[in-house]
């Protein structure tokens, strides 16, 4: 384990060739999102602005990388029906998209049979493996992101990402339960 773990920008600024991204949580509570949730939640409407101050950041970093060739794709597995925090992302999934990402679903039902890494993760150029650590509420756990560049550990969890990949429904094709 690295005791000075690169920012994410710094990561993905570095990445070469791909950044793959593996969401497992039905529900996250990251403070930076909570004002457009909740604005969501009372309105349905969700900031769907790739300009915004919300998106702007994301856009820029993701296009950068895109447009340098870096093939970006972010799998989540997902429990149906689905939770509201999972309506509210699956609602701003379009922006992910014009940034440049491939996004699929998967059904948890659909995972059952894969073996999933622990924790939520990024793998950049299938050799740096970024695992993110929550609390049980969703919130960041106050355990730092915490990167590992095993060869074992990034072959492991580049595999199980393109399990689930191989499974997931692009997200234009994927409904909402």
């Amino acid at each position: 384990m690295s005791q000075n773990v690169p920012s994410f920008d710094e990561l993905m600024e570095a990445a070469r060739h791909s950044a793959v991204h593996l969401e497992m949580r039905d529900r996250y509570a990251v403070g930076d999102e909570a004002d457009d949730y909740d604005n969501w939640l009372r309105t349905g409407r969700r900031d769907a602005d790739p300009s915004s101050e919300y998106w702007a950041p994301w856009v820029d970093l993701i296009s950068r990388a895109v447009a340098r060739g870096v093939v970006v794709r972010r799998a989540r597995i997902v429990s149906e029906p689905v939770t509201d925090y999972i309506r509210y992302e699956h609602a701003g999934t379009v922006v992910n998209v014009r940034a440049g990402e491939q996004v699929r679903w998967l059904p948890r039902r659909h995972a059952a049979d894969l073996m999933l890494p622990g924790a939520d993760l990024w793998i950049f150029d299938d050799a740096q493996v970024l695992f993110n650590h929550f609390a049980g509420n969703g919130d960041w756990s106050g355990t730092p992101n915490e990167l590992r560049t095993d060869p074992d550990l990034a072959k492991q969890c580049s595999d199980a990402f393109e399990a689930v990949w191989e499974r997931a429904v692009p997200h234009d094709d994927y409904e909402i339960h």
